[in-house]
């Protein structure tokens, strides 16, 4: 039985450079965001296994010989060390978990991961724990930030651990460890598991950044860390603005059939913009100083100059830049575009009245803002009593 309280956290995510260009086999850099997912794992009464999430309001507690009866209708057999996520499969979970045949909702499909996860884990490498789980997030969901894959990463870390598959590397006296390469890859590919759950064909690249942190180049299904993880400051915002990445890339793909002389060399430049700004990132100190940031903020300048003309641009995307601008802030997009967030960079001479400044004045346009960093390190266990007053309060609250 699991006798630790510990907690596992992990970064969500941000596309610094190849959005949209990236689904047409151009280089994209995605980078760890120092905004995280905690999971809170404590020893649960015995013979009980029980999940929160106040953040989409999920409490669940299941009896665990219930879950050991089901997780041999949903593990599968013969399919290898991690069995993929199959229709009957999930459809038994739904039936089992009172979830609607097509409920897509952040709560029915968190649920419907975390059962997955716990099951199929628990039949790879031991029995169905008897564990309380709460998680928590700084991540806003259904921003594009990664939230689903951070989640599924903490999951992922945290049953593996319990289940005995990886060590619980947190020694006596030690605030936070992270795992060795090896466990760190069995975390990565469990939780592409619980992203197939909630996305059903994600390209891997979230929970990559989840397990990895730092920065990673991703091109054509190939994801490399980047050799130096330097961290920027950056002002997070998001527009509330709420978009179809699907209608997106569709729009994108249609403008570049119709007008392919023009959109390609515009897909070529985005191309070079990622793959000039590896370059860059590679030759940075951990720490850059502010003569490191202008090239940077040239490179944020002309993508998003290259996204509007790809047509994934929006008002109030626009009023973003606008508004940074006016604070000599440097901003693009990030992600899906056609509302959605953007980051801005904050050169580490930018003097914290101007940052105020302008969060007062993006919120004043109705958004949402969070001074933060890119660059952070991937999933991490912690000692409880480590964690920051804010996380532990909310945490408390939940």
């Amino acid at each position: 039985m699991w006798a630790r309280e510990l907690a596992v956290s992990a970064p969500g995510k941000v596309i610094l450079h190849g959005e949209h260009a990236v689904v047409l086999g151009k280089v994209a850099l995605a980078v760890a965001l120092d905004l995280r997912t905690f999971l809170r794992l404590r020893p649960g009464a015995e013979g009980r296994l029980s999940v929160s999430l106040p953040g989409v309001g999920v409490r669940r507690s299941w009896d665990t010989p219930e879950l050991r009866a089901l997780r041999e209708r949903i593990a599968g057999k013969g399919h290898g060390e991690e069995p993929l996520p199959r229709g009957k499969q999930l459809d038994a979970l739904r039936e089992f978990a009172g979830i609607a045949a097509g409920a897509s909702g952040p709560d029915s499909l968190a649920t419907l991961a975390f059962l997955y996860m716990c099951l199929a884990i628990s039949a790879q490498y031991g029995d169905v724990p008897s564990v309380d789980i709460l998680v928590w997030s700084e991540l806003p969901t259904g921003a594009g930030l990664g939230s689903s894959a951070a989640y599924a990463v903490c999951l992922a870390a945290a049953l593996l651990m319990v289940c005995g598959a990886i060590s619980c590397p947190l020694q006596e006296g030690e605030s936070t460890a992270r795992w060795t390469e090896e466990e760190l890859t069995r975390i990565n590919s469990w939780a592409f598991r619980g992203e197939q759950v909630i996305h059903g064909n994600p390209s891997g690249v979230d929970n990559a950044v989840g397990t990895w942190g730092g920065a990673l180049r991703y091109q054509a299904g190939k994801i490399t860390p980047l050799k130096r993880k330097p961290t920027l400051r950056i002002l997070l915002t998001n527009t509330k603005v709420p978009r179809s990445t699907k209608v997106l890339v569709a729009g994108v793909k249609e403008k570049i059939l119709k007008f392919p002389a023009i959109m390609n060399p515009v897909l070529d430049s985005i191309d070079a913009i990622s793959q000039e700004c590896q370059s860059v990132l590679e030759a940075m100190p951990a720490n850059p100083s502010p003569e490191h940031y202008p090239v940077l903020e040239e490179f944020f300048d002309i993508n998003q100059h290259h996204l509007n003309v790809l047509g994934v641009g929006h008002p109030s995307l626009d009023r973003l830049c606008q508004v940074t601008a006016s604070h000599s802030l440097h901003s693009k997009l990030t992600g899906a575009g056609g509302g959605g967030c953007g980051i801005t960079l904050l050169p580490p001479d930018t003097s914290p009245l101007a940052v105020e400044a302008a969060k007062q004045d993006l919120c004043a346009c109705g958004f949402e803002c969070w001074e933060t960093k890119i660059g952070a390190p991937g999933v991490t266990l912690h000692c409880c009593s480590s964690l920051s007053a804010q996380v532990l309060h909310a945490l408390a609250r939940s």
